[in-house]
């Protein structure tokens, strides 16, 4: 017998394309030295379905992520 769950395609999580309006100058390392983020104002990228901290500024609806909570750029 074997043991394991089976998710069933209508209950997995479906990405989100959003846009990057705005990043931060990046996280400080275990050392203390700031990295950097990958990615830049305009690009296009793929984030979880509930990643994030969803917030309205001037009733404009944004999504806050972390870089890692990012899942991949899309080429253009």
């Amino acid at each position: 017998m074997r043991g394991g769950i089976i998710i069933p395609d209508t209950a997995k999580e479906k990405p989100q394309e959003a846009e990057v309006v705005n990043v931060g100058p990046g996280k400080l390392d275990d050392s203390g030295k700031r990295v950097p983020c990958e990615v830049k104002k305009g690009d296009r990228v793929l984030i979880g379905k509930y990643s994030g901290t969803e917030i309205k500024i001037d009733n404009e609806e944004f999504v806050i992520v972390r870089e890692d909570e990012i899942l991949g750029v899309i080429e253009k």
